[in-house]
């Protein structure tokens, strides 16, 4: 059990079955031998027979079993991973991209430049579990969705979700599940068997969450032959570890809070490095309430969060290409950066074996980049200088963007590019390391949305703390209401607020 969890507050958000919580924690219930996410519908134990713990392997760890009625391995991530910036924090991160499963644990740690002993007492120190129980959680899951959402041989779905064997793949399931991967599939709910080639997931988010927001905004942002907007499905070419795969994102179909992601992978091994990408590209894992309580309280920022409640801060599924494409945006127009960006995707991207639709290639990796020839892009000398000693730093490592990388550093290696200054380093923090708490400094759009509010840039470093990142979102959909499907105040409409405000 996590002494650090509060157990009196879990125990209240268990009784009022608050869907918040899903993820944060995870209740064992003594009696049952099973743990279950705190808005399980079954009758509520009681307080002295439950203990709670922030990770479902740490419960798998201490014998329980995982419910099949709330399904809590199903549950949207802990936000916690996504705003903390220590070794235990990118190493969930990592654990969560698959690293484990490509590296195993010494290449974790080595990754995040510890020893591997030194990472396994801080990791069990706080969530009572080492790397490698994380990653076997991890791997128990992945295998239950292809179990359900397959009609992959057991053997097939053994391997695909990283186990070593198929014996390995039976026992676990049977101890997480109670059940074996057979009965497993013979009760699968929800989508699956569709389109040949093609897995159906549903990814869970907390309420409110507006998908129709976050995909338009995506959308708004497509590149032809890497992303695809249908105005109500984006669908894009993702650069996995072992391969290219295509990721389509539409709402759910019944309205509730997550998305449906079909997802055509070359590697059915990529499986979960796909959903850890998918979940970051489109926010999942964010805590609203949290997000909402902060900015909300503030007079300047009531109105908008009041309009968009859950506001989410749309990502990149991988922060070289971001960084490249903010560097490609640079002083350019949206549509000028779409334009820039697929010129770069024809001179140096990885074609995909076969088109599918409009998506043609992959983003090309940094040290691809740092040899192509970029002289028909359109680029201007200093720009194309950028672009290649950015791809150079990013292959030689000393660049560092991947999903452990520590913020801080990340940002003081990027303005040391010739040619990155604050404001690009900053969007790369924002939109692809999903740092909660950036702000951009001189972008034109939050200027002008502070100006219409009578608020600066020095206060917006102090006051919106620990979610300027969300703050951003807010005050560009005020400025840019095209990229948001909820209505923006106009800025000719803004309230007159005092400068202290």
């Amino acid at each position: 059990m996590n002494e650090a969890l509060d157990q009196e507050r879990c125990y209240r958000a268990v009784a009022g079955r608050d869907a918040r919580f899903d993820g944060w924690f995870f209740t064992a219930v003594h009696t049952t031998g099973i743990y279950c996410r705190p808005s399980c519908p079954a009758r509520t134990p009681l307080a002295r027979n439950v203990s709670f713990f922030s990770t479902a392997a740490a419960a798998q760890g201490a014998g329980f079993r995982a419910c099949r009625r709330c399904r809590p391995d199903a549950a949207p991530g802990s936000p916690e991973w996504d705003v903390r910036a220590d070794v235990v924090a990118r190493a969930m991160r990592l654990i969560g991209d698959g690293e484990v499963e490509r590296s195993g644990v010494p290449g974790l740690a080595a990754h995040l430049g510890y020893s591997e002993r030194q990472l396994h007492r801080l990791v069990v120190a706080e969530l009572g579990v080492g790397p490698l129980a994380l990653a076997r959680a991890q791997r128990a899951q992945t295998a239950r969705l292809l179990v359900e959402t397959t009609d992959l041989p057991m053997a097939d779905v053994a391997f695909a979700a990283g186990f070593t064997s198929v014996r390995q793949f039976n026992d676990t399931v049977q101890e997480v599940f109670a059940t074996t991967p057979s009965e497993l599939r013979r009760g699968r709910r929800g989508a699956h068997g569709g389109p040949p080639g093609w897995l159906t997931l549903r990814l869970a988010a907390r309420a409110p969450y507006a998908a129709e927001e976050v995909l338009l905004f995506l959308g708004a942002h497509a590149v032809p032959g890497l992303e695809e907007w249908d105005g109500t499905t984006f669908s894009r070419v993702l650069d996995l570890p072992h391969g290219p795969a295509v990721v389509r994102l539409s709402p759910a179909p019944d309205g509730g809070a997550g998305v449906t992601v079909r997802l055509r992978l070359g590697e059915l091994r990529d499986l979960a490095a796909a959903v850890s990408r998918c979940r970051r590209m489109l926010d999942l894992d964010a805590d609203p309430t949290a997000v909402d309580d902060v900015l909300g309280a503030d007079p300047a920022l009531a109105p908008l969060v009041a309009a968009a409640p859950g506001r989410r801060v749309p990502a990149s599924p991988d922060a070289d290409e971001l960084a490249v494409r903010a560097v490609l945006g640079q002083q350019v127009s949206v549509a000028g950066a779409r334009t820039l960006t697929a010129r770069l995707l024809t001179a140096a991207g990885t074609p995909l074996p076969e088109p599918v639709g409009t998506l043609t290639h992959a983003f090309p990796r940094p040290d691809a980049l740092a040899d192509a020839d970029l002289t028909a892009v359109g680029l201007t000398g200093a720009r194309r200088r950028t672009v290649h000693a950015l791809a150079t730093a990013l292959a030689g490592g000393s660049v560092a963007l991947g999903p452990g990388a520590e913020r801080a550093d990340a940002e003081r290696a990027l303005r040391a590019v010739p040619g990155i200054g604050p404001w690009t380093a900053a969007l790369v923090g924002l939109r692809g390391l999903a740092d909660p708490d950036v702000w951009l400094p001189g972008d034109l759009a939050l200027s002008k949305s502070l100006a219409a509010l009578s608020s600066s840039d020095t206060d917006a470093a102090t006051r919106w703390r620990p979610w300027r990142s969300y703050a951003v979102l807010h005050l560009w959909a005020l400025a840019i209401p095209s990229l948001f499907t909820r209505p923006a105040t106009p800025l000719t409409r803004a309230p007159d607020l005092p400068r202290s405000a």
